[in-house]
């Protein structure tokens, strides 16, 4: 093995859960390899890190990835992490509001972790089906946890919000949701994954080969057995048990898919994220033979 002990940045989120339960289950040490999860505060924050060095992989999402492809970055993704399912990221509102379409949007403020990223896509395919476009709305940026208290104080008149807050939002603050943003063109979006630079990826193939197996079976296990995913949340994240248990969650792939890999990207150049292009193919690191 080229490399024992590597650090993998991961966001205390439920997408990169099959981290902590490799960890937790010694998949990554029945390969030889110690991982030390770092938190991130974003996977775009997290590319500097990895063309560094501080960090040998680090979570990312799909949209970020291929955004800094197309400025030229010579990334990898190594292995998939967390796809989109139904009410895993809605547009929420406050119980009294007068929003009660999409169309309602117009000249309104909506509230995004990120700005032109996976949060803008995923709100304008949904401004597209009620005959908006982003140019009808004002989008404003806030991290997730501080989310529901801005909305709810009038900063914005609406939110994209993924789980935990989902629930939070509703059950605290009585929320509700105005559409389910991963529909239509976006149903079962591939979200995030796992990232190395090129050069990484060819100096540590076997160390790569070996994350990569053990995240698949991980992942194979958070995909078949919600309870691993409960018990887990709790140890990275500030979800307790509690509020693990009755979160909408996406699904967890064992691996990388092109085909549905590429929907992200053709829908970035659909929606002028990018300029030209992206053959997704290009930027995924097969896993070695054996």
């Amino acid at each position: 093995m080229e490399k024992t002990t590597i650090k993998v940045g991961a966001l205390p989120i439920p997408d990169p859960v099959a981290l902590y339960i490799a960890n937790a289950k010694g998949f990554f040490k029945e390969e030889g390899l110690t991982v030390e999860p770092v938190t991130i505060t974003g996977g775009a924050a997290a590319l500097p890190q990895i063309e560094s060095g501080a960090l040998d992989i680090s979570q990312t999402n799909y949209v970020s990835t291929f955004l800094a492809v197309s400025k030229g970055k010579k990334i990898k993704l190594v292995a998939d992490s967390y796809q989109a399912g139904p009410n895993t990221f809605n547009i929420m509102v406050p119980k009294d509001s007068p929003i009660k379409t999409v169309a309602d949007l117009k000249g309104k403020t909506i509230m995004v972790n990120n700005l032109n990223n996976i949060a803008t896509l995923a709100v304008e395919t949904q401004l597209k089906v009620a005959g908006l476009t982003k140019a009808d709305v004002k989008f404003a940026e806030k991290p997730f946890p501080e989310m529901g208290a801005a909305v709810n104080s009038g900063q914005a008149d609406a939110g994209w919000i993924t789980e935990p807050f989902i629930t939070a939002t509703q059950s605290g603050l009585g929320f509700r949701k105005l559409v389910d943003t991963m529909t239509g063109q976006t149903e079962n979006l591939p979200i995030a994954g796992w990232m190395a630079t090129e050069e990484w990826a060819q100096k540590y193939p076997k160390t790569l080969a070996a994350f990569q197996r053990a995240i698949a079976k991980a992942q194979q296990l958070a995909s078949t057995d919600r309870k691993e995913i409960e018990k887990m949340l709790p140890t990275y994240t500030k979800i307790d048990a509690k509020t693990a248990s009755v979160i909408t969650l996406g699904s967890y792939p064992s691996e990388l898919n092109e085909n549905r890999l590429q929907k992200v990207a053709d829908l970035m150049l659909e929606y002028g994220y990018i300029t030209s292009p992206i053959d997704v193919k290009s930027v995924i690191a097969a896993p070695s033979a054996g």
